[in-house]
């Protein structure tokens, strides 16, 4: 019930991005992992615009009674949510995947009905499972996807926000120094270590953190390896645990394949879903000469670094860990994908060795570079001077454990 009642009291980012939104014609779809919100999100935004005298009905999709009318036919959601002749109702429907024809019923509704219908809808793995969902409904929806907690939300779910005004005030330089700074990379810390589902934030014991997690790996993902159709859930978990282990890496299909005796094709499938449950990204190599800057394989990362930690089964303070480094690499892929689109974020590697962790294109052949060392004592700029001399629209920058421009 804490947990219930601290999340009905935090907004998330993506709050305002989606009440912005309420006014377009366009359905709006909130897409993600599970676990991570998004229905207390429409909870929310149903209670705001109820309280403001709008007309709004809320549909939870878990319910049979509800599914089994909208499954016969979508023009039955006005049996439960009754159009309006002087305004526009908004429906807000929970897990709208559960549907058999999702892809149908949001068509159809929107092309008959949109200038006196709004629908506003989560969706877990499986409604974005299929293939035909973004070609069939442009111009329909605008879908946004959000993450588990990020640094700054995990602080608000702490109830720091003083500390959440701090890292503001470094950010716009009126601090050069912070007496909270042994505070942040403690929390930093336990970031890295927990992720940030909110259910593991709000929770202080760190033995039910781990059970937490625990049942999210055992359960939660569970239930999108049954709705994608995957049968073999063991080979499933296993390269999942595998790619946990190697995060930040070349994603070699054959190599997995090999690794954990399934076809290419298995794997193939394997990634799509894992990527379309929200679990996993994979970033594209950048490259202006295809001939020397070598791969096409992307480099694999898991979203959520409780979620990678509890799939190891590897918990510790981040400076006692053996895999600090791939750790921290995966930390700052998530401070970057939080703040980029997943297409501007990628890596550079050459035939002859050549690496830069992240290439970021902020606008077309320019943006900066970001390699990644543990500590500062690790840097050594001269190694990359190939990528400097060759990219010098791609400024390089250092980062490293406790460097302050991590905290933002």
């Amino acid at each position: 019930m804490f947990y219930v009642y601290i999340c009905s009291m935090v907004q998330r980012k993506k709050y305002i991005e989606i009440v912005k939104h309420l006014s377009k014609k366009e359905f709006t779809i909130l897409i993600g992992a599970r676990q991570i919100g998004k229905s207390t999100l429409l909870k929310q935004l149903f209670e705001d615009l109820n309280q403001k005298g709008e007309t709004v009905y809320f549909l939870n999709l878990d319910r049979k009674e509800i599914l089994d009318e909208l499954d016969e036919s979508p023009e039955n959601l006005f049996k439960i949510c009754p159009l309006q002749t002087d305004k526009k109702i908004i429906v807000f429907i929970d897990e709208i995947q559960y549907l058999k024809d999702a892809t149908t019923f949001v068509k159809l509704l929107f092309d008959e009905y949109s200038d006196r219908l709004k629908i506003v809808a989560t969706g877990s793995s499986a409604f974005y499972i299929d293939k035909q969902f973004n070609d069939s409904l442009v111009g329909r929806k605008k879908i946004f996807q959000m993450g588990t907690l990020d640094f700054e939300e995990f602080l608000i779910f702490k109830g720091r926000n003083d500390l959440v005004e701090e890292v503001l005030k470094l950010k716009n330089k009126k601090k050069q120094k912070s007496i909270q700074e042994n505070v942040l990379w403690a929390f930093m810390d336990e970031f890295v270590n927990y992720g940030g589902y909110p259910a593991v934030v709000l929770e202080n014991d760190i033995a039910q953190k781990i059970e937490l997690l625990k049942d999210i790996r055992d359960s939660f993902i569970k239930r999108d390896i049954l709705e994608s159709g995957i049968t073999d859930e063991t080979k499933f978990y296993r390269m999942l645990m595998l790619l946990a282990s190697q995060s930040g890496n070349l994603l070699n299909v054959n190599e997995i394949s090999n690794t954990l005796r399934m076809t290419n094709a298995t794997v193939e499938n394997y990634l799509y879903v894992l990527q379309k449950c929200f679990h996993i990204t994979l970033v594209k190599p950048f490259y202006n000469n295809l001939r020397k800057e070598l791969t096409k394989m992307p480099k694999v990362y898991i979203n959520d670094l409780g979620l990678r930690n509890v799939l190891i089964n590897y918990f510790s303070p981040l400076e006692q860990r053996a895999d600090k480094g791939m750790v921290l690499e995966n930390l700052c892929f998530r401070l970057l994908f939080e703040r980029f689109d997943q297409d501007q974020v990628k890596y550079w590697r050459t035939a002859d060795g050549n690496e830069v962790d992240f290439v970021v294109e902020t606008s077309y052949l320019k943006g900066f570079a970001v390699e990644v060392k543990f500590g500062e004592q690790e840097v050594k700029s001269s190694k990359y001077n190939k990528f400097i001399q060759n990219y010098p629209d791609f400024p390089l920058e250092f980062w490293w454990w406790k460097k302050m421009e991590l905290l933002f």
